[in-house]
């Protein structure tokens, strides 16, 4: 019997062919559809032999329809739907607010339901405002945030700046005027007209954010919302703060004068006058890149007795400034934020006075080389009891030293200062008898086996320690055993013949 070779490869082939047709077994879902169609079908017939011979249906094929449950005729009620919407308002609001906006999706009556619960509202496009299309959607406002709708910029563009309080997308464009050309800001009867319709449509407003606006804009606002209490304000001058006097219940307001890159405005003392003359109930006051001297600041702790907090960003204060804030009597905390100098010229020690009621004094990504103005700051402070320097740039042994002045230092926190050494800290806390809470961390030159038997007792008795001073050392303790780090590491290791 005679063998084919050729044959032998053909069966094979047609062998291989089969077996890549072979069909993949049906999932679950293939399963349940074909069920479904199959049952589909029947039913459909039968309930066309129904209609046919209506006489003649027998018992036993109405017994049958029965088993065909899984197709009802009305669809099941909406059980939400039977809920008022005062009720389901009272349900929604309940879940947190990182909720809001997925059970907004859920249909057309959860998304109206949805804009009656929210407060809080940043409006990126000024015709959402203009159109009056924000009142339908969010008829319950009480803060509202503008700015980024008073900016024109590229809203696609991949590029975001951030400076200080402000952040914006630009093209790849850039001018010696910096990112924002005066056109790219809308006017400011614009923007008092979006004052306006804010101002009549939500009365119980209690914080707003703009920027651009004048005098009559804020003094709509300060007709119509009497219980505002929270205005920021970006690139504002002294005539403008004329329509915040007139908001008598303000409690806390940011000022933004000047940022460098992005638009350039001038507070003065003739501002900072005005503000406080009008707003007497002050609790926080920041101002950013402000002008002023010992006049306005006099004014201000003269004015607001119920002044609280204090917060200086990047300003441009004349020297002499610091001797004003001993006339803030309700001072609990003073903040310093990217301050290229904290008093230029602060004057004799005898003309400082102190501030007793404060309590907090935070300072952060600061300039503190200057010894006199460090001497002044911590002589007006001397009665602080919590102490915070963050990413300050000067801040070494013999600058630090000036706050033994300070006797009654309860906390210390000090994080990425790196000039500041193990003996210099040393010296400074040990001096401080009512010391409870000590924070080091990321300050590379405080190191760990220069600490004394002195300072290792002072840790011990401590209510909070937080230690972390070197960097470098830390990150090599988390990385050892790993292999990195280390010439060559785990995986250039060299071949052996």
């Amino acid at each position: 019997m005679s063998h084919s070779p050729g044959r032998s490869s053909n069966a094979n082939t047609t062998t291989q062919a089969q077996q890549l047709k072979r069909p993949r077994p049906l999932s679950l879902p293939d399963i349940l559809y074909k069920e479904q169609a199959l049952k589909h079908a029947i039913y459909k017939m039968q309930v066309q032999s129904l209609s046919a011979t209506p006489s003649t249906t027998s018992p036993s094929s109405e017994a049958d329809l029965s088993s065909f449950q899984s197709f009802p005729s009305t669809p099941k009620p909406d059980l939400v739907s039977l809920l008022s919407d005062e009720l389901l308002l009272v349900i929604l609001s309940k879940l947190p607010l990182s909720q809001y906006v997925h059970n907004s999706l859920v249909c057309k009556r959860w998304l109206y339901l949805h804009g009656r619960l929210v407060r809080s509202l940043k409006i990126l496009d000024w015709g959402f405002l203009d159109s009056g299309r924000v009142f339908d959607r969010f008829p319950n406002l009480t803060e509202v945030d503008l700015v980024h709708a008073c900016i024109r910029s590229p809203r696609n563009s991949g590029i975001l700046v951030t400076r200080k309080m402000l952040s914006i997308h630009i093209d790849s464009l850039f001018t010696s005027r910096g990112f924002i050309e005066e056109g790219d800001v809308l006017r400011p009867s614009v923007v008092d007209d979006g004052l306006k319709l804010l101002a009549e449509w939500y009365p119980n407003m209690r914080r707003i954010v703009a920027i651009g606006a004048s005098e009559n804009g804020l003094l709509s606002v300060a007709r119509d919302c009497q219980t505002l209490q929270e205005l920021e304000l970006h690139c504002c001058g002294d005539m403008v703060l004329k329509g915040i006097s007139a908001c008598r219940n303000l409690q806390i307001v940011k000022l933004i004068g000047c940022v460098d890159g992005f638009y350039s405005s001038v507070i003065s003392d003739i501002g900072l006058t005005i503000l406080a003359q009008g707003c007497g109930r002050l609790v926080k006051l920041e101002l950013s890149g402000c002008e002023g001297s010992y006049d306005g600041m006099k004014a201000i702790g003269q004015c607001c007795q119920m002044l609280e907090e204090l917060t200086l960003c990047d300003h441009r204060m004349d020297g002499g400034w610091l001797a004003a804030l001993s006339y803030c009597g309700n001072l609990k905390t003073l903040r310093f934020r990217s301050c290229k100098s904290i008093d230029s010229s602060p004057g004799p020690d005898e003309h400082l006075g102190s501030c007793p009621t404060i309590e907090e004094l935070h300072l952060q990504q600061c300039q503190v080389r200057d010894q006199q103005g460090m001497r002044a700051l911590f002589l007006v402070c001397e009665a602080v009891r919590e102490i915070v320097l963050q990413d300050c740039w000067g801040l070494a042994d013999d600058i630090f030293s000036i706050g033994i002045v300070c006797r009654r230092v309860k906390l210390i926190s000090l994080e990425g200062c790196s000039l500041l050494t193990t003996g210099g800290l040393e010296t400074v806390v040990l001096s401080w008898k009512e010391l409870q809470r000590l924070r080091v961390v990321s300050c590379n030159n405080i190191k760990d086996s220069e600490v004394s038997p002195a300072l290792s007792t002072l840790f011990s008795v401590l209510k909070e320690l937080k230690w972390r001073p070197d960097s470098r050392s830390l990150l090599t303790s988390n990385l050892e055993g790993t292999g990195i780090g280390k010439k060559g590491g785990r995986f250039f290791k060299r071949l052996k013949p």
